[in-house]
């Protein structure tokens, strides 16, 4: 569909992702007299936040709106044959804060000049014997020792890791459980890996081993994240979290193991993260509390929050957040690029909603 050419650019990009959404419900519907399912989905998620740093001379407090990672997208099966299935996906980021198609928080700079219009774009292949995907898409580190962490609705979730959600030209591999064990590897071609927010000019390589018991899930993870410059580069984490009726209790450890020896750093050697979340839920509400050490990236950090589910599609939520050294907070309407360490950290208090289509 042609875009008119007097829009701003920002305009255009919403435009855009609206054309791609209303023209994929129609692809859909065609889709389902055929073996192949198309599914098509968005969800809008935004939030108003009051944002205190504790260094006001490097950052001023400010009040405003923020996307809490809008996005929409389409998912694709076609069967091979039986027990074999190709798969696709592509799921673009909207900043709606900002009238952009772009991820809120990788809006570009800092080793990058152009902001992250994709999500997810991979392309795979799933049997009996594994899934095996090639694209932009989640990291197996993530998923297995970061993801039961990341429990709450707002923009500042999942900030206290060091890890990497997504990397471009991915390879991925996951095999299939045995047992509940199962093992998902993946590598990174140099790339990719630049274009991630890690920002490395080397290849990556991640491998997790995660064991599900049901109500009890344990992982473990390497990341070799690259040379940055320091020779090794490697992440280990270890995973618990457990389901006992309406309460979940979920933990998580980290531990750099670098030659990088700078003090204060990001990824020093010996640097640790460690999480304890806990949520609850009761009727229309979950209650939600993480308290986490993550030295050198937010350093103490408390992250407090309800979850109220209005309707089966929408959701209302408010949270607090704070962490005494800068690693969510940013100027506002910013994202990696306002990323402000002199600010020394802060506070912020949070209202939004989330409705998904």
């Amino acid at each position: 569909m042609p875009m008119p050419t007097g829009l701003p650019r920002r305009c255009r990009d919403v435009a855009l992702a609206s054309s791609l959404l209303l023209m994929g419900t129609a692809q859909a519907q065609d889709a389902q007299a055929s073996a192949t399912q198309v599914d098509w989905y968005a969800s809008v998620r935004l939030q108003t936040e009051s944002v205190h740093p504790d260094e006001r001379s490097a950052a001023s407090p400010y009040t405003g709106l923020r996307d809490a990672y809008s996005r929409v997208g389409v998912s694709v099966q076609h069967a091979l044959s039986p027990g074999l299935t190709l798969s696709g996906q592509l799921e673009l980021p909207l900043d709606l804060a900002n009238l952009s198609v772009q991820d809120p928080y990788d809006q570009g700079d800092n080793g990058h000049d152009h902001p992250e219009r994709l999500r997810i774009a991979r392309i795979g292949l799933q049997g009996n014997w594994g899934a095996l995907h090639w694209g932009q898409q989640w990291m197996p580190y993530y998923n297995a020792v970061a993801a039961p962490v990341d429990a709450f609705s707002s923009y500042y979730s999942g900030f206290a890791t060091y890890t990497v959600f997504r990397v471009r030209h991915t390879v991925a591999y996951t095999s299939p459980s045995f047992q509940g064990l199962s093992v998902s590897a993946a590598y990174a071609p140099a790339k990719g890996n630049r274009r991630s927010t890690s920002r490395i000019d080397d290849e990556r390589v991640q491998v997790a081993l995660s064991y599900d018991l049901g109500a009890t899930r344990l992982a473990a993870a390497l990341d070799d994240r690259g040379d940055a410059g320091y020779g090794r580069n490697r992440l280990y984490g270890l995973s618990a979290s457990h389901q006992a009726g309406a309460w979940q209790v979920a933990a998580k450890y980290e531990r750099f193991d670098t030659g990088n020896h700078t003090p204060g750093s990001f990824s020093r050697d010996g640097n640790e993260a460690v999480n304890l979340l806990v949520t609850h839920q009761r009727g229309a509400n979950t209650y939600k509390a993480m308290l986490a050490r993550v030295e050198g990236y937010g350093e103490n950090i408390v992250h407090l929050g309800i979850d109220h589910q209005y309707k089966p599609q929408l959701k209302f939520f408010a949270e607090f957040y704070s962490e005494s050294e800068t690693a969510a907070l940013t100027t506002r309407g910013e994202g990696l690029s306002g990323f402000r360490a002199a600010a020394s950290g802060g506070h912020v208090w949070v209202l939004g909603l989330r409705h998904d289509f």
